[in-house]
């Protein structure tokens, strides 16, 4: 781990990094959040951030939290606050400590999920990937690439269903159709950018489209779609940097599932190994 980084503990588990100059914002705030060397827990974890004692129900802890990063947003050191809250967990499908605010889970460095969709055609043999434009009004990557579907994923809704309120939402698909989408596994990834520490698992789904199907977006969040060959998807993805960073992954892992990359290409173990390159837990 980054030394420039505080683990975040929780009931004596790690579920997050802060990094010390963000650190240096909630210090003030010692009713919610407690800077320790750590005697209660052995010392494993060395210096670290903890929540306050007093805050012992996750409601109680979503609420002190809630309210800190409330104070932060106002000072403009979390921008782009989404009102959408996502679980702090020590895994997937682990009892949920608190939740916390989606804008500010990679300031606390904890574990997020998301779902990602390749909706694809075939049409002659060969296969398509619909790929969307991001609206220039995103707060995050405006303008870039994406999937036709992918979203985070907050507390108190399963996959699948988030699944598929986000084709209603991002391209018009009607349930009688996003409900034949096919869980295709997860990829993994960590991105660290100054003080935040993004800790993202991704899990991915295929959907295969009719032939006649044409995405609409409902929530104003994309700005196009176009209907792309695979391979010239596989080419964007290879030699520029237009889409969502993500979303290129999602995309590789795709293409390993559906015979476009094989043992004999160079580098081809190690291409699929970063496919898990955080924490998939």
């Amino acid at each position: 781990m980054h030394s420039e980084f505080f683990p975040f503990v929780i009931e004596g588990q790690i579920v997050g990094y802060i990094h010390h100059h963000f650190a240096n914002n909630l210090r003030s705030f010692q009713e919610v959040f407690i800077f320790s060397k750590d005697s209660s827990y052995g010392g494993c974890f060395g210096s670290h951030v903890t929540l306050h004692p007093m805050l012992k129900s996750p409601e109680g802890k979503t609420g002190a939290v809630g309210e800190v990063i409330k104070c932060l947003a106002e000072k403009e050191l979390i921008p782009g606050i989404r009102n959408e809250l996502y679980p702090v967990v020590s895994s997937f499908g682990a009892p949920i400590f608190f939740s916390l605010e989606r804008a500010a889970a990679p300031y606390f460095g904890i574990k997020a999920y998301g779902v990602h969709m390749n909706g694809y055609v075939e049409k002659d043999g060969q296969k398509f990937l619909w790929i969307g434009k991001r609206s220039q009004a995103k707060p995050t990557f405006p303008g870039m690439l994406d999937h036709l579907v992918a979203g985070g994923l907050p507390h108190g809704i399963a996959c699948g269903e988030n699944l598929m309120k986000e084709c209603e939402e991002e391209a018009g698909i009607p349930r009688s159709i996003s409900n034949s989408a096919i869980p295709a596994g997860a990829v993994s990834y960590v991105d660290i950018d100054g003080c935040r520490y993004k800790r993202d698992v991704l899990f991915c789904y295929d959907l295969k489209l009719p032939e006649g199907f044409i995405p609409k977006n409902q929530d104003g969040e994309v700005e196009s779609f176009r209907l792309i060959p695979v391979p010239n998807v596989a080419n964007v993805v290879k030699r520029t940097e237009f889409f969502k960073p993500n979303c290129s992954i999602v995309i590789i892992d795709f293409l390993f599932r559906h015979g476009y990359m094989n043992p004999e290409y160079l580098g081809y173990l190690d291409l699929l190994r970063s496919l898990k390159s955080g924490d998939c837990s």
